[in-house]
């Protein structure tokens, strides 16, 4: 799989007209198959007695499915009209709303295989810091143990583990880093975030994220060093920080863990079921199982090989208005003969919602017409060969690295 692409330079700042509507737990969206609720999992954990009540909520209120999301979040669909306060009250019963006002910033990417302690650190302090409440829900931390799999997801801010108990603090996509003992990582990224509000409040653009603020006002890596410094943080600046990468876990063994895929993200509550012990939910819409025994559910990729690994798509029809097709039924009617190497995500609309991260992948946009394949539109009878070509030729949409 090709190296993940560099950042887009934007020659003209974001300027954000309105406030962020992205969905929360708590903040449901109307979609045209009923209300919808994005659970934020920080780090993708999920204890034994939270997974069981995702289940039961995703039979209570709503479809009896579940969706993963590209940031290793859970979503319900199909919700109820008024079912709010029931789901609120189920979901505050097992954990899973620690900090009510906090709950769309929880979002934190984390290296499925590595030790789930460092996230939790991270969740405290951004949950206990009334001013985090700030952030958009687009923003995104990732913590990455070193081996480059979730840092290469654009995330704003990086904490990459290093030898010797050392960890750095990258800001959005910036070539330098400040590197801070591990105990004191996670009132770093906090520490981050502030360097962030305080430069979008300063900007006037109403930035939801790091790469969204104007040149004038980008964050430098010398400066929040410093910035660290006196909030009693000792850090070193580390002006060319590594950068590893490394992809993502393939379906099978891990260890005493089992990486199962989900076939475009969306399981039932029968199938999530058959999934015991805790979970990591990825980032690439798989689960991480770590009491595997007996695990092998219906429909679900447990070993590697199968035509679902690194095809993605959107909610498209009937779920999203927006959307020209019924991608999902589209990309299963052509997976096992439109296999590839590259990854593929199916968009219903120009917004290519869920899109791959961090990573070449080849864009197949739904149209009045049909499809497009990039820039070329593809008859619905050439669809499974043109793809397949293009999963076989590696090349970097720009798509990939827009936003």
């Amino acid at each position: 799989m090709s190296k993940p692409p560099s950042a887009v330079s934007r020659d003209e700042p974001v300027i954000r007209d309105r406030g962020d509507a992205c969905p929360g737990a708590l903040r449901l969206h109307a979609a045209d198959d009923g209300f919808l609720a994005r659970v934020r999992i920080p780090g993708g954990l999920l204890a034994a007695r939270q997974a069981a009540a995702l289940g039961l909520a995703a039979d209570r209120f709503g479809d009896g499915h579940l969706e993963l999301t590209s940031r290793g979040n859970v979503q319900l669909r199909g919700l109820r009209e008024g079912c709010g306060a029931g789901l609120a009250e189920l979901l505050d019963s097992v954990g899973l709303l620690p900090a009510p006002s906090h709950e769309r910033i929880r979002n934190i990417v984390a290296s499925p295989l590595a030790d789930p302690a460092p996230v939790r650190a991270l969740d405290r302090e951004l949950c206990a810091d009334p001013e985090a409440a700030a952030l958009s829900g687009r923003f995104l931390f990732a913590v990455d143990d070193g081996r480059g799999d979730v840092a290469a997801l654009g995330p704003d801010v990086t904490l990459l583990a290093q030898p010797g108990g050392r960890v750095l603090i990258r800001l959005g996509a910036s070539p330098d880093a400040a590197e801070v003992a591990a105990a004191d990582a996670a009132r770093a990224a906090l520490e981050a975030a502030h360097h962030f509000l305080d430069a979008a409040a300063a900007a006037g653009t109403r930035a939801w994220r790091i790469a969204e603020l104007p040149a004038e006002h980008a964050l430098d890596g010398q400066e929040f060093t410093a910035r660290l410094a006196r909030r009693g943080i000792p850090a070193r600046y580390v002006p060319d920080a590594p950068r590893p990468y490394a992809d993502p876990p393939a379906p099978g063994a891990h260890g005493d863990a089992l990486c199962v895929l989900v076939p475009l993200g969306r399981l039932s509550t029968e199938q999530w079921r058959e999934l015991p012990g805790e979970l990591r939910i990825t980032p690439w819409r798989s689960i991480l199982v770590t009491a595997p025994a007996g695990a092998r559910p219906a429909g679900l990729v447990t070993a590697p090989g199968s035509a679902w690994e690194s095809v993605t798509a959107c909610t498209g029809r009937p779920g999203c208005a927006k959307s020209l097709a019924d991608v999902r039924a589209d990309a299963r009617a052509v997976a096992e003969r439109a296999r590839g190497p590259l990854p593929v995500h199916w968009s219903g609309c120009e917004r290519r919602c869920g899109h791959p991260r961090g990573t070449a992948w080849v864009d197949l946009v739904a149209t009045p017409d049909g499809y497009r394949l990039g820039a070329d539109p593809v008859a619905p009878h050439e669809l499974a060969a043109a793809l397949a070509a293009a999963r076989n030729q590696p090349r970097v949409s720009e798509a990939a690295v827009k936003k």
